[in-house]
């Protein structure tokens, strides 16, 4: 059997299963997709509303379109068989740009990696909006040298559906030389969806995703709850999980906390303009995109992470595309983390769903294994800045001091 045969049939196997834990492990994984996404596509296709057009919406306003399609074929095998065969589509339209003829090594240790990642993180990899756009985001990658306009164009559809790939975009824009091309691709996608929606009606609601994520409280698995969820666990008056019925999920509270939801978004803000900053430094001073642009492309992702109020199981699946490219490029050097990424996904899998029903109600095991899982992806970062920093420079040639004597 060709390595390419054994990679794809790996594909297959790791879809089913992940498909079929969404239905039979507990705390309802796939919950979002029959209970959030159908009833939003029906509303838009009966026409009694269109999110991000008629209301303000949590997402941009071209997530709408994947349930849309999923809605479109329901009644041939039902809504979440269809959510997860066009979430399964997408994947191998990337796997398949990605494997290639299944010669190189890189990229076979990094289609190997994307499968064991989907495998250990389970459900929330297929049964949210964010695996489509994790396809986006691969290809997207994969294409910025070689095809930098149609890959800035499909970086910036993934940013209309989840926000999360406009870090991509950002160190594409630092890294890639032809940068007028990255620019006008994310333009061109973006005109064309303003324009669209100012059409429809909702240009009132054109940047609702944006206020709508600004006023949010801590996200019971954000890395900055850790405080007030180990709180709760311990009893301290005031510190407690609750469930927000307004936005649908689990939050945290206890002293002092309105402080720390206020500052959360310029602390976001602060450590993505640092980050991006050290990476402009480096190109600027002669940095190829391939030393540069995984890097800091991770490290990006990984601060709207780690930085971010809302932190949502799914949202691990941002950080395959960084490294997936750079087990691409550099399969030696990023062997390590895209371990440790394979190690949070596992433990994100341990926290949503198995061990969700006790996280809730905080209970000291439940709360580990999330910190335990928040203290590796801090550590991701800090190795992706560092790696950053440590970005060799080329040598520019330099005019000749000496005189002739």
């Amino acid at each position: 059997m060709s390595r390419r045969a054994g990679l794809w049939i790996a594909f297959v196997l790791v879809h089913l299963v992940v498909a079929v834990l969404g239905f039979t492990e507990p705390n309802t994984p796939r919950g979002d997709v029959p209970l959030v996404y159908e009833p939003w596509a029906r509303a838009a296709v009966e026409g009694s509303a269109i999110m991000g057009i008629t209301q303000s919406w949590i997402y941009p306003q071209l997530a709408l379109v994947p349930m849309v399609l999923a809605f479109a074929v329901k009644g041939l095998i039902g809504f979440e068989f269809a959510w997860v065969a066009l979430v399964t589509v997408a994947n191998a339209l990337a796997f398949a740009l990605l494997v290639g003829r299944g010669r190189s090594r890189g990229r076979t240790l990094a289609a190997a990696f994307w499968l064991a990642f989907l495998l250990l993180l389970g459900p929330v990899g297929l049964y949210r909006l964010d695996g489509i756009t994790v396809s986006l985001g691969i290809a997207g990658c994969l294409w910025l040298v070689g095809r930098p306009l149609l890959a800035s164009m499909l970086l910036a559809a993934g940013t209309w559906m989840k926000v999360w790939p406009a870090a991509l975009l950002a160190a594409a824009l630092i890294a890639v030389r032809r940068r007028r091309i990255v620019i006008g691709g994310a333009l061109i996608v973006t005109a064309l969806i303003v324009i669209a929606v100012v059409v429809a009606g909702g240009g009132a609601h054109l940047l609702g995703f944006v206020s709508g994520q600004t006023g949010r409280g801590l996200q019971l698995e954000a890395p900055v709850t850790a405080w007030f969820l180990w709180q709760a666990a311990a009893g301290v008056d005031g510190a407690f999980v609750y469930y927000d019925t307004e936005i649908l999920t689990f939050q945290v509270t206890g002293a002092n906390v309105d402080a720390v939801i206020a500052a959360m978004t310029p602390v976001l803000a602060l450590a993505v303009l640092a980050i991006a900053a050290l990476g402009a430094v480096k190109a600027w001073r002669g940095a190829s995109f391939a030393a540069l642009f995984p890097s800091l492309g991770l490290a990006l992702v990984l601060a709207f992470i780690v930085f971010n109020k809302v932190g949502s199981p799914q949202f691990l699946t941002w950080i395959i595309a960084p490294l997936v490219l750079g087990l691409v490029l550099d399969r030696r050097r990023w062997t390590m983390p895209a371990v440790a990424a394979l190690a949070a996904a596992l433990l994100t899998h341990l926290v949503y769903p198995l061990l969700y029903a006790r996280l809730i109600l905080a209970e000291t095991l439940a709360v580990s294994v999330l910190t335990a899982r928040n203290v590796v992806m801090v550590a991701l970062l800090v190795w992706a800045i560092a790696s950053v920093a440590r970005v060799p420079l080329r040598v520019r040639p330099s005019a000749s001091l000496s005189t002739t004597p």
